[in-house]
């Protein structure tokens, strides 16, 4: 069993209210607009870090973090990219693909709308974190966190951290 914390959207903000949900995953993945790597040092500094790069990223985020990451971890396929959209409506970009071979989990980030939906055509859950950082029209930020176990998603939940001041 692993427990995840996803994040997106933190546009070079990371707090200690952050890391604290941090510390008690065992991994956390990042589905871009990272912003200042420093946000992704101070995760790696304490837990293993799966990211992919955003729209707002630099040169140096493009080459330190893939444009979609693909992996399978406790018997779950994931696919991570910033930019995918959702069921129904998903980004040109990874439409094909996704329909021709779909991951059980599907994650992108970008709108800094907190979304979980289940794509009953392509049996797979999608999900969009919303925005942790500061940066952007969201009123509170907002992460995920849940378990993958031998196959199966558990445990999901919704983290508030805060209205975006």
């Amino acid at each position: 069993m692993k427990k995840i914390l996803l994040l997106s959207d933190t546009h070079s903000f990371i707090d200690a209210q952050i890391l604290k949900f941090v510390r008690q995953a065992d991994e956390v993945w990042h589905a871009g607009d990272i912003g200042d790597l420093t946000v992704t040092d101070q995760i790696k500094a304490l837990k293993p870090l799966r990211a992919v790069c955003g729209n707002i990223d630099d040169a140096t985020a493009r080459m330190t973090f893939p444009l979609d990451e693909k992996f399978t971890l406790e018997n779950v396929s994931v696919w991570m990219t910033h930019i995918g959209g959702y069921p129904n409506k998903y980004n040109f970009r990874v439409k094909d693909d996704i329909q021709k071979n779909p991951p059980k989990i599907f994650i992108s980030g970008h709108s800094h709308i907190l979304k979980v939906q289940y794509d009953q055509k392509l049996n797979l859950l999608h999900l969009n974190p919303g925005a942790a950082g500061k940066h952007g029209f969201h009123k509170i930020r907002t992460m995920l966190r849940f378990e993958l176990d031998n196959g199966d998603i558990k445990n999901l939940e919704i983290i508030e951290l805060a209205q975006r001041l």
